[in-house]
């Protein structure tokens, strides 16, 4: 997956997660099971070991060895990455994550030619307005050099509450000098869904970055919003979508599909459930070409596979990561969660996506140094800058919607 990252305190999502919370405290039993009670044995052994002998008693805090055995127990499962265990404050950036409501300086980062780099500052975002600009190459962070932190080191030293200050050195495109921007962090609404028109085409390229609450209202309200600056197909964009909220993808794909599954799930003991399109899709014979890649996962996944199967439209890109799994939550005593996926579901013509994915239709590969045009970065571009982004996958999509607009 590409190290992309929005600078805002939350920046996980959750894949395929149910639209409510599976159990609550009370629910999720904490009795030791028979089964398990003389096999579990040996973790108590390991357990007073590290108690009685480990050189740095100081580094035994029960709370984090806790923490630590139980995403191990969900790691052995598999399905790493997605059944997970969730801190107090890991599950409350989630759920911050997914209202769409977060806190930082608003602008998306990512390492392009193994520098951090500012791909866009988000509109009316604290970061625009400080003066950040994109492609500013990011140097340090509150006076501490950046140049060799990871992503995610440089995403926590960024973040913070809204009210509360940093400052940013960057080098600004075409510049050698080093520049100062002290920012004010805010409380900022991400849209899931954004959209631009493709410069020199009337193709709108609808990018949805997860499945957030409204995530269909704001689809149906771009859709709209595009046709009325003249679009007369859409390039649907899913790359990087890690999923979301399994109730809008049946939502988002409902407003591509006329009638018929979107998906069929399956639970533990085998029963199978069909989920139908909801009536009355906004975007149902409108051209279009959906974009995937290897970081389209879970709810982007069931949008993606249903689209394909009903021979909507036509899936450009690479294998996506085949998570195929709805996650319940079930809360834990001391604030904490676990996701379990405990619904595996299928595509409509009944593919499996669970450690498979999708296969595109037409598979396109993007050069390891090219990053995804996004609508931020497309706004302000000519159509000579669009033919030599490098996005291949982009590009290619943008082809077959104009050869089908040129067959009419």
């Amino acid at each position: 997956m590409l190290l992309i990252a929005i600078i805002l305190v939350g920046g996980g999502f959750i894949a395929g997660w149910a639209s409510s919370p599976a159990n609550t405290t009370s629910d999720a039993s904490s009795n030791e099971p028979a089964a398990a009670a003389k096999k579990f044995g040996i973790f108590w052994q390991a357990w007073n070991i590290l108690d009685q002998h480990y050189v740095d008693q100081k580094a035994l805090n029960p709370t984090t060895m806790t923490y630590g055995a139980i995403s191990g127990m969900l790691d052995s499962l598999g399905d790493t990455g997605h059944t997970r265990f969730l801190s107090p404050a890991d599950l409350a950036q989630e759920q911050q994550s997914l209202s769409g409501q977060l806190e930082g300086i608003g602008a998306e980062l990512a390492i392009r030619n193994g520098q951090p780099t500012i791909v866009a500052p988000l509109p009316d975002s604290p970061a625009l307005k400080a003066g950040v600009r994109a492609g500013d190459v990011l140097v340090k962070v509150n006076g501490n050099d950046v140049a060799n932190d990871t992503l995610d080191q440089i995403v926590s030293q960024v973040s913070g509450k809204a009210g509360t200050k940093v400052t940013i050195s960057v080098i600004h495109p075409g510049q050698s000098k080093v520049t100062d921007i002290t920012i004010t962090r805010a409380k900022i609404l991400v849209p899931s869904v954004t959209y631009a028109m493709l410069p020199g085409t009337k193709v709108a390229d609808v990018l949805i970055s997860q499945f957030a609450e409204k995530t269909t209202y704001q689809l149906v309200q771009t859709i709209k919003d595009a046709r009325a600056q003249g679009a007369t197909a859409i390039l649907l964009d899913l790359r990087n979508n890690p999923g979301g909220i399994f109730d809008e993808a049946i939502g988002v794909a409902s407003q591509f599909i006329s009638k018929g599954a979107v998906l069929i799930e399956q639970n533990a003991q085998g029963q199978r459930k069909v989920d139908d399109v909801t009536p009355g899709g906004s975007a149902t014979s409108i051209p279009m070409v959906v974009l995937v890649n290897s970081g389209t996962a879970s709810a982007s996944e069931i949008v993606a596979g249903a689209i394909q199967d009903h021979n909507r439209a036509k899936i450009v890109g690479q294998t996506t990561f085949g998570t195929g799994t709805v996650l319940s939550q079930y809360n834990l005593s001391d604030g904490s969660a676990i996701l379990v996926g405990t619904t595996e579901w299928f595509t409509p013509d009944g593919h499996q996506i669970w450690h498979k994915g999708i296969t595109p239709d037409i598979s396109v590969s993007l050069p390891a140094n090219v990053m995804p045009l996004t609508p931020l970065t497309e706004q302000n571009m000519t159509a000579k800058q669009l033919q030599s982004s490098g996005d291949a996958q982009l590009l290619k999509a943008l082809s077959l919607l104009e050869q089908q607009q040129a067959s009419k």
